[in-house]
C-alpha cells in the first residue's frame, strides 16, 4: 500500500488541509486515524523505567538487546501487518495518515543523560486527543523523548486546519525523576512507581476517554503530577478519574479497561477485581484469556488481546488468530473484523496502541 507522505508539510494552503480534529471517546464512527509505522524499530536502551514494567524473564532479554534493532523478521512482519490494517481501514472509508520515519540510531539526550530512539509504532502513547485538541505528552522513557517529532508535520497540518495544539511541560528526565524504591515494593497495590513526583510525566495510553469523563491510571510512566497537569489544563468541561488495578507493572490502561460502546465495558479479569464505581450501571464482561502464540512478546503481556479498536459502536477490529476474543465479542452483539497483527504484538501493542483516532463522528456527551 502506498503511504501518504508528510515530508515537507508546513502550513499548507487551506484548500489542501484536512478537516479539524474531533474525537471524544473510543467508539463513535471513525473517520480519520493516524496509524503507526514499524520502520527501524529498536529495543529501548536499558533504564529503570523500562525495567519496572517487565517481568524478570523479559527484562533479561531486553537488557541483553538494549538499544539494538528488533529482529528483522518481526519488523518486516509488523510493517506488512500495518499496511494491511491501513488498507482495511481505507476500504471502510476511513482516512489513514502515517508518521514519517526517523533515525532511531541517532544519539540524543539532556543534561546528565543520553539515549537512542525506540519507534514510531504507537501514536496512542505519544499524543492525547481530547475533542478538537492534540496534546503532546511528557513521556517518562528517555528513548521516546523526541518521538513526537515524527508526527509534527501532521500536527502542523491539523493546527492550520483549526485544531488546537498544545504540549505538556517538556520534562528534564534527570535521574532524580526515577524512584528505585519500586524494586522493594513487595507486591504492594497500588505498586511503588518507577517515576517520582519530580515533574509531570504521562503517556496518553494511560487515559481512556468516555466523553466528559476520562479515566486514568497511575503507572510506571504516569505520575500524579502529570494527571493534575492534564486535569487543570482541560478545565471544568471534563472530569478526570483516577482508577487503580491489581497490576504490579502498570503501563497503559487499554489492556486492563476498554469501553467498547456506551454501556459496554471490557475488563481484564486478572487486574480489574473491583469495577470502578462509575461503570457499575454498565454491562461489564471479562475478556477471554489470550490464545497461545508462537511469536514473542518483548514489551507486553498476552493481555494485549484486549487492545482492540472500535470502528463504531458495533464493529471492532480483532487480531486474526484470536478466536476467543472474536467469539466473545460476537456473542456480545458486536461484529468482529479480523486482521493479522501477531508480529506487531511483539513490538508491545495492538490495534488501539497502533492508532490515534483523530476524527470520530459525534459530539461531546456524558455517559454517566
Amino acid at each position: 500500500m502506498k503511504r501518504l507522505s508528510n515530508h515537507g508539510v508546513g502550513l499548507a494552503p487551506a484548500r489542501d488541509l484536512v478537516t479539524p480534529v474531533s474525537s471524544h471517546n473510543e467508539w463513535d464512527p471513525l473517520e480519520e486515524v493516524i496509524v503507526g509505522i514499524a520502520d527501524g524499530a529498536r529495543f529501548p536502551p536499558w533504564h529503570a523505567a523500562v525495567e519496572a514494567v517487565l517481568p524478570p524473564a523479559k527484562a533479561d532479554h531486553i537488557r541483553a538487546h538494549a538499544g539494538q534493532a528488533f529482529p528483522a523478521d518481526i519488523v518486516d512482519g509488523a510493517r506488512r501487518e500495518l499496511d494491511l490494517f491501513s488498507a482495511l481501514l481505507e476500504r471502510e472509508g476511513i482516512k489513514v495518515r502515517r508518521p514519517d520515519p526517523r533515525d532511531k540510531q541517532a544519539s540524543f539526550g539532556g543534561p546528565g543523560w543520553t539515549s537512542t530512539g525506540l519507534y514510531e509504532a504507537m501514536p496512542r502513547d505519544v499524543i492525547l486527543v481530547v475533542g478538537d485538541e492534540l496534546i503532546e505528552c511528557p513521556m517518562a522513557w528517555r528513548s521516546r523523548y523526541f518521538e513526537v517529532l515524527a508526527y509534527r508535520p501532521l500536527l502542523k497540518e491539523y493546527f492550520a486546519a483549526g485544531a488546537r495544539w498544545s504540549a505538556a511541560p517538556r520534562p528534564e528526565l534527570p535521574d532524580r525523576l526515577y524512584d528505585d524504591g519500586w524494586r522493594q515494593a513487595g507486591g504492594e497495590l497500588p505498586p511503588r512507581l518507577a517515576v517520582s513526583e519530580f515533574e509531570p510525566t504521562f503517556d496518553a495510553a494511560d487515559f481512556i476517554r468516555c466523553g466528559r469523563d476520562i479515566f486514568v491510571q497511575l503507572s510506571h510512566v504516569t505520575n500524579r503530577m502529570g494527571v493534575d497537569w492534564l486535569r487543570r489544563h482541560l478545565g471544568g468541561a471534563y472530569r478526570v478519574h483516577e482508577v487503580a488495578f491489581d497490576d504490579d507493572r502498570p503501563m497503559h490502561i487499554d489492556a486492563s479497561l476498554m469501553p467498547l460502546a456506551p454501556g459496554k465495558l471490557l475488563i481484564n479479569p486478572e487486574r480489574v477485581r473491583i469495577v470502578p464505581e462509575l461503570f457499575k450501571a454498565w454491562e461489564v464482561r471479562a475478556a477471554p484469556p489470550p490464545p497461545p502464540r508462537t511469536q514473542p512478546l518483548f514489551l507486553c503481556s498476552g493481555w494485549i488481546n484486549m487492545n482492540v479498536l472500535m470502528l463504531d459502536p458495533q464493529r471492532v477490529i480483532v487480531e486474526a488468530q484470536d478466536d476467543p476474543m472474536a467469539e466473545a465479542l460476537e456473542a456480545w452483539g458486536f461484529e468482529a473484523i479480523r486482521c493479522p497483527f501477531r508480529h506487531f504484538h511483539a513490538l508491545g501493542g495492538s490495534f488501539h496502541c497502533a492508532t490515534l483516532d483523530v476524527r470520530r463522528a459525534g459530539g461531546l456527551e456524558s455517559y454517566f
